[in-house]
């Protein structure tokens, strides 16, 4: 058991085997996992079994779902085992889709979505009217709403697991995304688990992060976790005497000691920030800018003195004043305003068990990913191509952020204010103040300590050009 206060035992345990005595035996809640993986090798309810569900039999009465219990109804059952095996393989998203005669589900573990399993066409309907009767909204909302979204809960062995639905109509029926967020399976410390930064990083991190007031912006795409760095520095932040707000949609990590407060709709977010302003606040998380009125916002919180973070959609650090700009905001408020651009992306690692040796990085990737000559020389490990038992067969297991910080220097601020100044040009004036913190030079040291490889690094970073 990981947690020893956990009433598994007094409560689940105890009355189904009265003749036993229950010892607890504390330890890593990755041992457990690994252990149950190892004796849990389903792969899903079979053809045979998914052929044999009756399509009329549906119990509206459930809404407490535990994915670990056996349940007499079959759709309560084959959506209990789907969500099981997600939560046992560490995926992040379920998909459920429709495409022409074909209906099927698929997991996302470690960025990648894996097999195809499908699932008889007839069950469709009843699959679907399950899962929003688990968030007490009405069926018929399936055949009139362009996009549902909400969120319900499920009990993996005692574990609470918050699930975020989102449907939208497709021109064959529709296709559902349910984001996993296992709040036991996130290690949300800076500089532990997968924030493990290195001390090059960890020191600009720390610098930016003791700045009184101005806009810290973090981006990269949808899934880089974003959001989970800029909750570990909001607990790194985290003082009785500092008073902060966030607004988020929707909130997926609460904090203790701090304020969250969720967006239920665009029209609030004007509003809210208003109010926030009003409420004596310190520090101020808005989940993302996506827009001129979110954009004025966030200037308008940091000119009053106000630490603000955020998110924000460009592939560099660099092009985050860029795309501010194309929110509209003027590049004096910016150069004003900005403290530090930040930007983030998790990077597969390789299997422990079976990553293979590899001497070098052939010619060939080399020109095509500008490093020079001495990277043909060096001991590196790739992916097994099958992997092993322990990696799923992926070769891979786990993921871990790297993270790239532009420090907007006074120095940087009034370059910026006075004229235009490319992405790239911002760059290489950093550069000229010190070797800072940036993706490609991180993934290369995850590639040269051998965590990694040049396959999974090269998915999320461009390697085609050099600015060292």
């Amino acid at each position: 058991i990981a947690n020893p206060w956990s009433p598994l035992p007094d409560e689940y345990l105890a009355p189904r085997f009265p003749d036993l005595e229950i010892v607890k035996i504390v330890t890593l809640a990755g041992e457990i996992s690994r252990a149950i993986e190892s004796v849990a090798t389903n792969n899903g309810p079979s053809r045979s079994e998914l052929e044999a569900i009756d399509v009329e039999d549906l119990d509206d009465g459930i809404h407490d779902f535990d994915v670990t219990t056996d349940y007499n109804e079959p759709i309560a059952q084959l959506i209990a085992t789907i969500m099981s095996d997600a939560v046992r393989t560490r995926a992040s998203d379920i998909h459920f889709k429709v495409e022409k005669e074909t209906f099927y589900y698929a997991f996302r573990v470690d960025g990648d979505i894996g097999t195809k399993v499908e699932i008889p066409m007839k069950l469709k309907d009843r699959l679907d009217a399950f899962l929003l009767n688990l968030m007490k909204l009405p069926t018929e909302i399936r055949n009139t709403a362009p996009g549902i979204s909400g969120r319900f809960t499920i009990s993996y062995f005692h574990r609470p697991i918050d699930i975020r639905y989102e449907r939208h109509r497709t021109y064959r029926g529709y296709h559902v995304t349910m984001r996993l967020l296992d709040k036991s399976n996130i290690n949300v410390t800076l500089g532990k688990g997968t924030l493990a930064f290195d001390d090059e990083t960890m020191f600009a991190l720390q610098r930016v992060m003791k700045i009184p007031a101005g806009i810290i912006v973090m981006s990269g795409p949808t899934g880089s976790g974003k959001s989970t760095t800029l909750n570990a520095i909001l607990r790194e932040l985290n003082r009785p005497e500092v008073n902060i707000l966030t607004l988020e949609n929707p909130v997926e990590d609460e904090v203790p000691g701090i304020t969250h407060c969720d967006l239920r709709g665009p029209k609030e977010f004007k509003p809210m920030i208003a109010s926030f302003m009003r409420s004596d606040p310190d520090i101020i998380l808005m989940g993302e800018v996506r827009d001129f009125e979110s954009a004025e916002l966030a200037i308008e919180a940091a000119v009053t003195g106000h630490k603000v973070l955020t998110t924000i959609h460009t592939p560099r650090a660099s092009q985050i004043i860029e795309r501010f700009e194309q929110l509209g905001i003027e590049r004096w408020k910016i150069a004003q305003t900005l403290k530090a651009a930040c930007a983030q992306r998790l990077v597969k690692l390789l299997c422990p068990y079976c990553k293979e040796p590899v001497h070098g990085i052939g010619e060939t990737d080399r020109k095509t990913f500008s490093l020079d000559d001495s990277w043909g020389n060096i001991p590196l490990f790739e992916a097994k191509t099958g992997g092993c038992s322990e990696c799923r067969n992926s070769g891979y297991s786990g993921r871990t952020a790297i993270l790239e910080i532009i420090p907007i220097t006074p120095k940087v601020s009034d370059l910026l204010s006075k004229g235009q100044m490319t992405p790239y040009e911002l760059e290489m004036k950093i550069a000229e103040e010190g070797v800072l913190p940036n993706l490609r030079r991180n993934g290369l040291r995850l590639l040269r300590d051998g965590k990694t490889d040049l396959a999974a690094v090269s998915k999320v970073i461009d390697m085609t050009y050099t600015d060292d």
